[in-house]
């Protein structure tokens, strides 16, 4: 497989994820194989994705007039078998459950061809292990597209140990074409990157609040109005550099022996789990939603990250 042969895409998935994948490939002018498991599921995707080209065409990202041919290029599809027809490359978003993805992907690589490559977009699983039952393990890689897959660029391109570098090599490059930022590890590890560093800090978040040092309020504000601010310009090895690595290798010879370096999960969380606080889809977290407060938390991130978008678009035609 080289990277011009590549026509026909099979996103496999239509929940959170998905309908952003599959509209991602289509707004690049790809055709789209959308597969959900019902009629119910492609009609929920395809609403979510007028949905957001609506708000692409709010934010100049799209014309009104391109709409229906980017449409176009998605099918809608509730078997297999009408999803691997002429698949050239395949990426799944559905639940995040090791046995199940490693179903999925025995199924597909007995339809698809022999060139066909094949993608998950998993959180956090290891290539290595959902390929496990493959033949054909060369031909498998993590592509880790984060939420909201439309409005987040970086996609995390994850070889596993019997992925070829050609295969990795077009995935990247694919990514490229579809307008988002691959980033490839140099082997693969759970979590990958992001989410390792987001379960670090939730760590000591969590360390934070059991100790009584300061409150979620105190917390999540210093993380907006400070690191995310930073952070979005300067990565953590950019930020030292800006520090001083005198300065932070100090700060390191007594804060690191303070940090939380548990291997258990943080009780906290499992009280709230316990009491079925399980966050924004029950009412109640370590916050009380409402349907008022989640529109509002959903409308504002949503238009920051179109902020951004427009920002990443301004800055690459110029």
């Amino acid at each position: 497989m080289v990277l011009e042969e590549i026509k026909r895409i099979c996103s496999l998935g239509t929940g959170r994820i998905g309908p952003g994948i599959a509209l991602t490939f289509a707004l690049a002018g790809y055709q789209v194989h959308m597969y959900g498991r019902s009629d119910n599921s492609i009609n929920q995707a395809f609403d979510i994705i007028n949905y957001i080209l609506e708000k692409y065409r709010e934010n100049s990202l799209v014309q009104k007039a391109d709409i229906p041919e980017i449409m176009g290029r998605i099918r809608g599809v509730t078997t297999l078998e009408e999803a691997a027809e002429g698949a050239d490359f395949v990426i799944e978003s559905i639940v995040e459950d090791l046995t199940i993805k490693q179903e999925i992907f025995g199924k597909m690589e007995r339809l698809c061809s022999n060139n066909t490559i094949f993608a998950s977009s998993t959180s956090g699983l290891t290539p290595t292990a959902i390929a496990q039952n493959l033949k054909h393990k060369d031909r498998f890689i993590v592509a880790h597209f984060w939420n909201p897959s439309h409005l987040i660029p970086l996609v995390e391109v994850v070889p596993g140990k019997h992925t070829t570098q050609n295969t990795t090599y077009i995935t990247s490059k694919i990514l490229d074409l579809i307008g988002k930022k691959p980033v490839v590890l140099e082997q693969e590890a759970l979590g990958f990157i992001g989410n390792r560093l987001q379960f670090a800090m939730l760590r000591e978040a969590l360390y934070l609040i059991e100790s009584g040092i300061a409150t979620k309020e105190a917390i999540d504000t210093t993380i907006k109005y400070a690191l995310g601010r930073r952070l979005s310009t300067t990565g953590p090895f950019e930020s030292a550099d800006l520090s001083g690595l005198d300065v932070i290798y100090n700060i390191s010879s007594y804060l690191f022996q303070d940090l939380c370096n548990s291997t258990e999960v943080a009780p906290i969380l499992r009280e709230s789990i316990d009491e079925g606080k399980l966050g924004a889809k029950t009412g109640s977290g370590f916050y009380d939603w409402t349907q008022n407060s989640l529109f509002k938390i959903n409308k504002l991130r949503e238009e920051d990250l179109f902020e951004w978008l427009n920002k990443d678009k301004r800055k690459y035609l110029g």
